[in-house]
């Protein structure tokens, strides 16, 4: 399955360009006098109710906009027939899109650039959020995206099983290794690991931040971490091979992630490393208490930030756009940021919220939520990059599994994969 995606989005992404110039919708659409603009989103589940209630709640409280919210699949299905849209002339006038992402479409051209939008320069965004602090020198690029659903990786425990081998969270690598040797219970008829986290380029990206290195240095070369990198792998390798305190999770994508979430639930796995987005999830659905922690630190603490940005489709009438725009700044504001953050788990992008959520005790009530704004101080900003969501797709995701699982050396698969990212996509 994530072959036939992966030759999808690489179809679409080549394409995207070659296509989207002059592709202009002659006029707004409209409904009773109303503008309507197209939201296309990526949702399921429970998120996706959040999301329509809040939509349903913008509508009926002004008459000039209605958003009609359309769901298109995961992020990546989304993104495939969002190229697929631009190229016929069909898009959608708003939609949100993976951050790695980002740079390739405003590089593209099919992105409108927001910065004279009407209180566009007033939003005041939790600095690691928004597009200036999530990318290095994303200050000097246009503002393309708005912060929407926004995570971080962070570990999660099961407070029973803490207590009764009588550790706490791990704080540094080789803490997690020795406290997933003590939660690991490998004896038992249906035993326990002590941790799991998908195999997946986020997570590695996590591991070499901590390691001390980045996937892209200053200078744009593709480094994929260089030392730094092979060590992410290695202690993958030693946790799963030699230790054997990490389950190897099952699928890929979503799949592993979801995996790992519902082994984590079933008690199957003690410590584990997931979004910030699932607190909610967790919390509501775990029979244990549900401990977060930040990620452990290798040289140093690291985590990249995650999720999505609102992008608005340069080539939707002017008229849509705005409408587009006022939706957007309405979902930037303190109640809806604080609804979308408390019922999902998802970061609250803007400073006011922050502040209301902590005059209103909700941290001291929810100290999980804390731990994953806490964070934030240790998080590391993409490069701005166009290549950047080619190379994590292409050249390095369907690696890590290969080199976790078979024990290929950790240096001959990164040099290897430097070798393919240097090649034109």
């Amino acid at each position: 399955m994530l072959a036939s995606r992966r030759d999808v989005l690489r179809a679409s992404i080549a394409a995207l360009g070659l296509s989207a110039s002059g592709c202009r919708r002659a006029g707004p659409l409209r409904e009773n006098g109303r503008v309507v603009v197209s939201f296309w989103y990526a949702y399921g589940d429970a998120v996706r109710k959040v999301l329509l209630d809040l939509v349903a709640q913008f509508n009926a409280s002004q008459s000039r906009v209605v958003v009609k919210a359309v769901h298109q699949g995961d992020y990546f299905e989304c993104l495939a027939k969002l190229r697929t849209a631009i190229a016929a002339g069909a898009a959608p006038a708003l939609s949100h899109v993976v951050l790695e992402v980002l740079p390739y479409l405003a590089r593209a051209g099919v992105l409108e650039p927001l910065d004279a939008y009407d209180g566009a320069g007033a939003l005041d965004f939790v600095p690691q959020l928004a597009q200036p602090g999530s990318f290095t020198d994303g200050d000097r690029e246009p503002l393309f995206g708005i912060p929407f659903n926004r995570s971080t990786p962070i570990a999660f425990a099961n407070g029973h099983l803490l207590e009764r081998a009588g550790v706490a969270m791990p704080s540094t690598w080789d803490a997690l290794v020795a406290v997933a040797r003590r939660l690991t219970d490998a004896g038992a008829a249906d035993p326990t690991w002590g941790f799991e986290v998908p195999i997946a380029w986020w997570y590695w990206v996590a591991l070499v931040g901590q390691a001390g290195g980045r996937v892209v240095e200053a200078d744009g070369r593709v480094s994929l971490g260089g030392v730094a990198g092979e060590e992410a792998l290695r202690l993958w390798q030693r946790l799963v091979q030699t230790e054997r305190v990490m389950r190897p999770p099952p699928g890929r994508d979503y799949q592993a992630w979801q995996s790992t979430n519902e082994s984590f639930l079933r008690g199957r796995v003690a410590m584990m490393w997931s979004s910030t987005a699932y607190v909610r999830y967790l919390e509501t659905n775990a029979r244990f208490p549900v401990v977060a922690a930040p990620l452990p630190r290798g040289v140093r603490a690291s985590v990249p930030t995650g999720g999505t940005m609102f992008v608005v489709m340069r080539a939707a009438p002017d008229e849509e756009k705005r409408a587009a725009w006022e939706f957007v700044r309405w979902m930037c504001e303190p109640a809806q940021t604080i609804a979308w953050s408390t019922r999902t788990g998802y970061m609250p992008v803007t400073r006011p919220a922050v502040e209301r959520l902590t005059a209103s005790g909700w941290y001291a009530d929810h100290p999980n939520d804390r731990v994953a704004y806490d964070q934030l101080a240790a998080a590391q900003p993409w490069p701005w990059a166009p290549e950047l969501f080619r190379i994590e797709r292409d050249v390095v995701e369907p690696r890590l599994e290969d080199a976790v699982l078979s024990g290929r050396d950790a240096r001959e698969v990164l040099a290897e994969a430097r070798d393919e990212a240097a090649r034109p996509g």
